[in-house]
């Protein structure tokens, strides 16, 4: 699949066929991940790969009943380590940089789990103190997104989408 196809066809999808995900597959998801641009290359961020059916279930209550979460075959869950980003960009790579890179690293993994036939959903509700303990957080890392991975159960529809006019603005 190439890039405009693969962005064409991802879609939010929050409910999954119980269908696993190989490890070879998750490893191709995480090999692409670990080539998302980051702040001076610093990866300022952490992935926690959840298979366990016991821990989905839990990070299904602390991402507030969100059904697709313990449904996945497989989650991820990507943690910005704000202190690596500070260490080389003080306060506006502790606010900023680190969450930027592990939102763009969440980004990637969705594209990557498109291009190989997969399906996912943001989830970006969720209790970060609850989500931090599950997956034994350091206390510099701060969850910002739980990606949920699978084989759909049905494809959902596109979205409606803003018209370019309304989002593009030219300086």
């Amino acid at each position: 699949m190439d890039f405009f196809e693969t962005v064409d066809k991802r879609r939010s999808t929050r409910a999954f066929q119980e269908k696993e995900v190989d490890i070879k597959t998750i490893k191709q998801i995480l090999d692409a991940v670990n080539l998302a641009p980051s702040a001076g290359g610093l990866q300022a961020y952490r992935i926690s790969v959840v298979k366990s059916k016991k821990t989905k279930e839990e990070l299904m209550l602390a991402c507030l009943d969100q059904e697709s979460v313990a449904q996945a075959s497989v989650v991820f869950i990507f943690s910005a380590d704000k202190k690596q980003s500070e260490a080389k960009y003080e306060a506006r790579g502790y606010e900023l940089y680190a969450v930027q890179d592990a939102t763009i690293a969440a980004a990637y993994c969705q594209l990557a789990a498109t291009a190989l036939g997969l399906s996912s959903v943001w989830v970006g509700a969720f209790d970060p103190l609850e989500v931090s303990r599950l997956i034994s957080a350091e206390p510099e890392e701060v969850p910002v997104a739980v990606i949920p991975v699978g084989y759909a159960a049905g494809m959902p529809g596109r979205t409606g989408r803003k018209q370019l006019k309304a989002l593009v603005r030219e300086v």
